[in-house]
């Protein structure tokens, strides 16, 4: 389809491709991305070092061009000769069944903690019996809410979107959910508050008027670790951008302000679904093969 796109263009426009540049800052990167007119990425080039590199071969002369038009408009002359260059990049091993996340259902990381490390009988007893709180209840209500929400964003599926559950971090702890596809990576934090009324601010999150919470400050720093172990992986940028979705509330406000982290109540999370855009579908295989890796986040 590629192909047939870019004859029709050649053939209106006397050779040329149409391609729109726009420039992209985001997690220490700045760089200009060449893309077709319905979006789709064909190269980009950093705008501090002038390195090009092209995503789709059938573009590389007209890519080359305007990418380069650009770098002279930013930095000066760039050397007619110079070709895109490629860095070494680390490779994975062969996926074993033993380090496959996608077998993971929601929740395995609290399912495994309880069965590690949960409440006996005797303890469950004097729990209930003294009405007390205990962290295992913490457990099992976090494994209830990601249960709900990973029964949300696997429906996304029959969209082109990859999901992956409980993906392990270093210091024993975990991202809830990774959704994956056409327009983009979303890291997913689930926030199980039953029969709560939810705040949410720049920063922190209030439940029921309580002390706030650090729940958006930490999801943007989850998204940013996503991306750099991803990109640590892949030959093209991968946009990872934060979620909170919340589960079981009464009532969900999100201060107007309040936008680089995308929130939720369960049900809502099919507004990802039409999103495209972002990444090809060459590109999500890719970013899912390295995401599903458990040892691509042994060291995150």
């Amino acid at each position: 389809m590629l192909l047939a796109y870019l004859q029709r263009q050649r053939e209106s426009t006397g050779g040329l491709v149409e391609l729109h540049v726009t420039r992209w800052k985001r997690y220490g990167h700045d760089r200009l991305y060449a893309n077709l007119p319905d979006g789709t990425a064909v190269g980009w080039a950093d705008a501090t070092t002038g390195d090009i590199t092209v995503l789709q071969a059938e573009c590389r002369d007209d890519v080359i061009a305007v990418l380069t038009k650009h770098l002279q408009n930013l930095t000066g002359p760039v050397p007619p000769d110079r070709a895109p260059e490629t860095q070494a990049r680390p490779m994975l091993p062969p996926l074993t069944p033993a380090d496959d996340l996608a077998v993971n259902p929601p929740g395995q990381s609290l399912r495994d903690l309880l069965a590690e490390s949960g409440p006996g009988l005797m303890e469950r007893v004097v729990s209930r019996l003294l009405r007390r709180p205990s962290e295992w209840d913490s457990w099992r209500k976090g494994l209830a809410g990601e249960r709900r929400v990973g029964a949300e964003l696997n429906r996304l599926g029959r969209h082109g979107w990859r999901v992956l559950h409980s993906v392990p971090l270093a210091n024993k702890v975990d991202i809830d959910h990774l959704l994956i596809g056409p327009g983009g990576v979303f890291s997913i934090n689930t926030k199980h508050h039953d029969k709560r009324a939810v705040w949410v601010g720049d920063d922190s999150v209030k439940v029921d008027h309580g002390k706030p919470a650090p729940y958006a400050r930490k999801s943007r720093a989850e998204a940013k670790r996503v991306a750099r172990v991803l990109e640590r992986y892949c030959d093209f940028p991968v946009p990872v951008e934060p979620v909170l979705v919340f589960v079981g509330v009464t009532e969900l406000k999100v201060v107007a302000t309040q936008l680089d982290v995308r929130v939720y109540q369960e049900r809502q999370v099919s507004a990802l679904a039409p999103l495209s855009g972002v990444l090809t579908a060459d590109q999500v295989e890719q970013v899912y093969s390295v995401a599903r890796h458990r040892q691509a986040w042994s060291k995150a």
